[in-house]
């Protein structure tokens, strides 16, 4: 080891470890010490400790982190990964051993349930450039690939982020002009330990409810055949049953000799009960239900709501935020207020109903809350509007890496204004990159058709995607040119 760190740093003689170093690095953490040999020579090594992060301020030096070379900065209870160092003899740069070191140091994180990686990476061309640009010019310009920067350029390719400039890092590094850039990599796969035991699963089993439009006697026959849907989708082991847009509209007939816009009002008065038999049901069939929308009267105001029923017993609303000119017109509908994220046992969720998903905005904002599926109900009566929905449902699924379930009501209701015909083909969409459908389609219903959907979404392969996708639309946005923010 000695050699191949003399070969590695010819400008850092005091950059050599020494035989008790090495020693102490391999007695009190040996899973972090890890070397690659080429036909029985060794090529290069990664040293590692774990610290307790929240321990040090960010602009710690190399000393300070390593308890003055002692290593009683490690800390096996420790958050985070820390690099020590990862050197190469020259003659075996470039043909990717690097990569295999850092993707054992990210498996090693995930392994130990630590929150990421992070290091000081050395700048060792700066010293050429030190007298017309700042560090932090330098690294937008290695960024950029303006500059060749060779441990910048492999860190950054390697998916570790710049955090932060640090001056007087590393005492002698000359070459850095004793600058480094804090380096760091989040573990997406880190679960926050809890005082309380949990399961929390990777498999999400998905029932979505193609809900068929027909009259019904009273609301006691509308709600037999909502549990006759909940108790299929549960009998299947599913962990969600999505329920359509406005699906009790069928409920209207009896008032139907009033105006649309009183029909509605009258219609409104069931919500209360009909919430609270779904949160029965979820209890009674272990199952989380999302009960599409419902119109309800708020201080004389008319808004389209809905429900997660949670099988915990758990209750929470959430509300149509953009109304479409046919429900503002013909219903006085009005668009509500507040966004949220819902957690769940099997993950965060968004829920979006119908017109709402054709504002991307809306299931941006859903994604920087980290929901891992978004539950769409919609009603729609022409293919013309079936599709704005459907498309804009997908788009919403790649653009946000995440899953995306729509669920409709099919069929026709002649006794029911405004509610005359219905188009509808329920599917869930995923992102499209090689652990997914080629096509985006998970799985989709039989258009125009009574019948229940169910399939199986791994949250895992979101985590995989996020960090290793063909493309990772969450992490390359320009947040440097846009954003999108939540006012409040």
């Amino acid at each position: 080891m000695k050699e191949a760190m003399q070969e590695a740093y010819p400008q850092m003689s005091g950059a050599i470890w020494q035989e008790r170093h090495l020693r102490t690095l391999n007695e009190q953490f040996p899973e972090g010490q890890i070397g690659v040999r080429v036909n029985g020579e060794l090529a290069g090594c990664a040293l590692s400790i774990i610290v307790d992060y929240t321990a040090f301020d960010e602009k710690h030096t190399y000393r300070e982190i390593t308890g003055d070379f002692t290593f009683r900065t490690h800390t096996p209870s420790g958050n985070k990964l820390y690099g020590i160092d990862i050197f190469f003899r020259p003659k075996y740069r470039g043909l990717r051993l690097g990569r295999r070191l850092y993707d054992y140091r990210k498996e090693l994180a995930e392994k130990l349930n630590l929150r990421g990686i992070v290091f000081g990476g050395r700048i060792p061309n700066y010293h050429q450039y030190a007298e017309e640009m700042s560090p932090r010019e330098y690294i937008d310009a290695v960024r950029r690939k303006e500059i060749h920067d060779p441990v910048l350029d492999f860190q950054l390719s390697n998916d570790f982020h710049p955090a932060k400039v640090i001056k007087g890092y590393l005492e002698g590094d000359k070459e850095s002009q004793e600058y480094a850039v804090l380096l760091e990599w989040d573990n997406v796969y880190y679960e926050r330990q809890e005082a309380r035991t949990a399961l929390k699963k990777s498999v999400v089993r998905l029932g979505l409810v193609q809900w068929q439009m027909r009259l019904y006697r009273d609301l006691d026959e509308l709600m037999q055949q909502v549990e006759f849907f909940v108790d299929a989708v549960s009998g299947y082991r599913a962990d969600f049953a999505l329920f359509p847009e406005f699906f009790n509209a069928p409920l209207m007939s009896e008032f139907n000799h009033l105006s649309e816009s009183e029909a509605i009002r009258m219609l409104a008065g069931h919500t209360d009960e009909i919430a609270r038999r779904f949160a029965e049901l979820a209890i009674s069939y272990n199952i989380n239900i999302i009960t599409g929308s419902m119109p309800e009267l708020v201080e004389g105001t008319l808004f389209k709501v809905g429900y997660l029923c949670r099988r915990d017993g758990g209750v929470e609303r959430f509300v149509k935020l953009h109304v479409t000119p046919d429900e503002a017109r013909v219903w006085g509908l009005q668009g509500g207020s507040g966004l949220k994220a819902f957690d769940t046992d099997c993950g965060r969720i968004g829920i979006l109903i119908c017109y709402d998903v054709e504002f991307p905005e809306l299931s941006r904002l859903l994604a920087q809350d980290g929901i891992d599926i978004l539950f769409v109900p919609f009603l729609t009566d022409t293919q013309n509007g079936y599709s704005r929905v459907r498309h804009c449902a997908q788009a919403r699924a790649i653009e946000n890496e995440c899953y995306v379930a729509i669920a409709g009501s099919v069929g026709n209701l002649p006794k029911v204004h405004n509610m005359d015909i219905q188009y509808a083909q329920s599917v869930v969409f995923t992102p499209c990159d090689f652990s997914f459908p080629t096509n985006g389609i998970k799985a989709e219903a039989t258009p125009n058709t009574e019948m229940i959907l169910i399939a199986d979404v791994d949250i895992d392969l979101l985590r995989e995607l996020n960090q290793l996708g063909s493309v990772r639309n969450l992490k390359d946005r320009r947040t440097d040119l846009y954003q999108v923010v939540r006012k409040d």
